[in-house]
């Protein structure tokens, strides 16, 4: 199945877990349903309102499988401490980019989610066309965890040849999208698959 290229902006940590003796090196790993490749952001030492600012490009090739963010302490000497994850739901954002939205005046609100139990956002989340791009940020709360959230926005990156989310295809959860020869170029110095790849 061919794929589509999704940036994500890991800005900051809110009130996360302390798991060393007074707080935390917190880092986030993204990862997708059963793809090999994870994304990891940069440790912020001893913080536990950590700004990541860090862009990951995450690779989607199946609607339905929701992003998982996972923040970690990091330890030196033993194994890294899990505080907490989090998920991201793409399809309201997915729903926005089949719209059509290219005469809509800059700053528009096109769509707008409420936090439900079906996802993992603390408060309402807008989609918004922005400089010809929708753009979604988001604060999400952490699970399995006594507290803490994390603040992420969503782009579509649009590459030479990418035919975008065609009709029933797209419904259906695949994707038509056209391989191009310079994609592994697409994001220059940080590479197709962002910050740093996790072992």
């Amino acid at each position: 199945m061919e794929s589509i290229l999704l940036r994500i902006r890991v800005r900051r940590g809110v009130n996360l877990a302390v798991r060393d003796t007074l707080s935390s090196d917190p880092y986030v790993l993204v990862t997708m349903g059963e793809q090999a490749c994870k994304l990891k952001t940069r440790v912020v030492k001893n913080n536990c309102n950590p700004e990541w600012n860090d862009e990951l490009t995450l690779s989607i090739t199946d609607l339905e499988t929701p992003i998982t963010l996972t923040v970690f302490d990091r330890d030196t000497l033993t194994s890294d401490d899990k505080m907490g994850d989090a998920e991201i739901d793409i399809k309201p954002y997915i729903e926005c980019l089949k719209m059509g939205l290219e005469n809509r005046p800059d700053g528009s609100v096109v769509k707008r989610i409420q936090p439900s139990h079906e996802n993992c956002l603390s408060d309402e989340s807008s989609c918004v066309w922005t400089n010809g791009k929708i753009v979604q940020d988001m604060c999400l709360r952490l699970r399995n965890v006594e507290c803490g959230k994390i603040v992420v926005q969503i782009e579509w990156i649009n590459f030479p040849g990418c035919k975008g989310l065609i009709g029933d295809e797209a419904k259906n959860g695949s994707l038509d999208v056209e391989a191009s020869k310079g994609l592994l170029g697409v994001e220059g110095k940080r590479g197709l698959f962002g910050v740093e790849a996790a072992n």
